[in-house]
């Protein structure tokens, strides 16, 4: 155990030496290819522009059309109990196995439309279809899933929405139906439909811009989001309901967001929001035995963000929640920052700093002090990659819920060549609160100690291909090192590993 713990550090040693040196190293190192980066970009053979392609995206007057495709290949580790052994035996129903090694693919096409129905009314779809490949690298897995197995899914619509520009011959812009919607850097509001991972983020939603002056603008949304996601259209394919994919943490959502953009000065700005947000358990999850949240949120936060010099930037938010969830009286702090410094050489690089925080659940009081990520449940880079919106599964309320935190973050970027970004992070990770009793989580993993509060080393790297804008490329290892918050056996590391590729056409 003990050279096991001794491993670990000069791992995170060695990692932590490394991004040091290469910083320094790409501080005074001459740039590679001189002012390449100040060059006209050549075509490339990603790009294409051909008559079919035009004729494509403009069929006919009035329509635009455009298509998306992304393919990612993963592999995860431990991902949701820290643990080599959890699920030794039992094999998925075979007897056999291991429930920790897994392997699948993700194929997302989207096809896009316009309709200008007048100068200031755009009509706008675009419909999705996302099928998965799964291969389970352990033997007696694999011939459970028989080696390799699809399952194709269905197609849904996600988006839908009517756009309205100069409504009532005001600077307002309605946009009113299904949509997406990010205000801010996404802490809290950005993926409206969390349970089916990445495949969508929409809102079914209406959203009213005003243009307030030059400087200033108020966003006031209406969202009615159902956990069942035929609720309003029905996807293509919809399947059995005991196969039919989810939208949100298993209730139905209603809120309210009033929402403030103004610009300070010409490098300051600030955003000043208030977000009612009510939840309750829905049909679709009684029908499967699950339950979702009974809640009343009140949310009021504020962000500031700029440029200090021409080096520096910054952006620091904070958030104040109260209300009640689940018949407990909630009160819980939030905020997030970060602090970038852009050498502005040849080769792009940065370093950043961030701080974020997220309160948790005081066991000696009556209480509920854990912060509510509301819209936030999406694989935010500030944290690492992906990694951990799994590893807080068994403590949130579903996939992506990141819950009880502080986190310190150091990163570093920079441009080892032309078209490639190469960024590395470190975050050290602390459970503000051990709210859950020692030995195993309540859901069955990952085993804590329930005195430790440090939950561990989050080691990122993410190389980046950039050739043009209709394609990219990126290739993702996140690495977790748990500390003292779990105990034995959650005590393994995890890895989450993922090759992405995009074509947009």
């Amino acid at each position: 155990m003990m050279v096991g713990k001794m491993t670990k550090s000069l791992v995170l040693l060695a990692v932590m030496a490394g991004i040091a040196s290469v910083a320094m190293a790409a501080e005074t190192a001459a740039p590679v290819g001189g002012d390449y980066l100040q060059q006209e970009p050549a075509p490339h053979f990603h790009e294409v522009n051909t008559d079919f392609m035009d004729k494509f995206h403009n069929p006919m007057e009035g329509v635009k059309m455009g298509l998306d495709v992304r393919l990612r290949e993963i592999y995860a580790r431990n991902i949701f109990s820290l643990n080599d052994s959890f699920g030794d035996g039992a094999g998925w129903g075979t007897g056999e196995g291991n429930w920790n090694n897994y392997h699948w693919q993700r194929y997302r096409t989207r096809w896009s439309t316009k309709w200008a129905i007048d100068e200031d009314i755009d009509f706008n779809t675009r419909l999705t279809w996302e099928f998965w490949g799964h291969v389970a690298p352990d033997e007696s897995f694999s011939s459970f899933l028989n080696e390799k197995s699809y399952d194709f899914d269905e197609a849904i619509f996600d988006h839908m929405n009517i756009q309205i520009r100069n409504a009532f011959d005001m600077p307002l812009t309605l946009t009113i139906g299904r949509q997406d919607i990010i205000l801010g850097t996404g802490w809290l509001i950005l993926d409206g439909s969390p349970a089916d991972g990445s495949r969508t983020i929409y809102f079914d939603a209406v959203r009213a811009t005003y243009d307030l002056s030059e400087t200033s603008r108020m966003d006031l949304i209406y969202v009615q989001q159902y956990d069942d996601e035929a609720k309003w259209l029905k996807p293509f394919n919809h399947g059995a309901v005991d196969d039919r994919r989810h939208t949100t943490q298993y209730q139905d959502e209603r809120a309210a967001i009033a929402y403030w953009h103004n610009k300070l000065t010409d490098i300051h700005n600030n955003e000043l929001y208030y977000i009612y947000k009510n939840e309750e358990n829905s049909d679709y999850a009684k029908s499967i035995g699950r339950k979702g949240n009974d809640a009343d949120i009140h949310t009021m936060g504020t962000r500031f963000f700029g440029n200090l010099d021409d080096n520096w930037s910054y952006t620091a938010e904070i958030a104040k929640q109260w209300g009640d969830r689940n018949g407990n009286s909630l009160r819980a702090l939030g905020g997030n920052s970060k602090m970038t410094y852009a050498f502005h050489n040849d080769i792009k690089q940065e370093i950043h700093f961030g701080y974020e925080y997220m309160s948790g659940d005081d066991p000696d009081t009556s209480a509920d002090e854990q912060f509510d990520s509301l819209w936030g449940d999406w694989p935010q880079s500030q944290r690492g990659g992906d990694l951990q919106s799994y590893m807080f599964t068994f403590e949130g309320d579903g996939i992506g819920n990141v819950v009880n935190i502080h986190r310190f973050g150091i990163g570093h970027s920079f441009k080892p060549a032309k078209d490639w970004t190469l960024l590395t992070d470190y975050n050290a990770l602390w459970a503000d609160e051990n709210s859950l009793p020692a030995g195993k989580n309540p859901s069955g993993a990952p085993a804590l100690s329930g005195s430790g509060n440090f939950r561990g080393h989050m080691l990122t790297g993410l190389l980046t291909y950039q050739c043009c804008k209709n394609f990219r490329t990126q290739f993702l290892v996140d690495y977790f090192i748990p500390g003292g918050f779990y105990e034995s056996p959650s005590g393994d590391d995890a890895l989450f590993a993922r090759v992405n590729m995009e074509w947009t056409f």
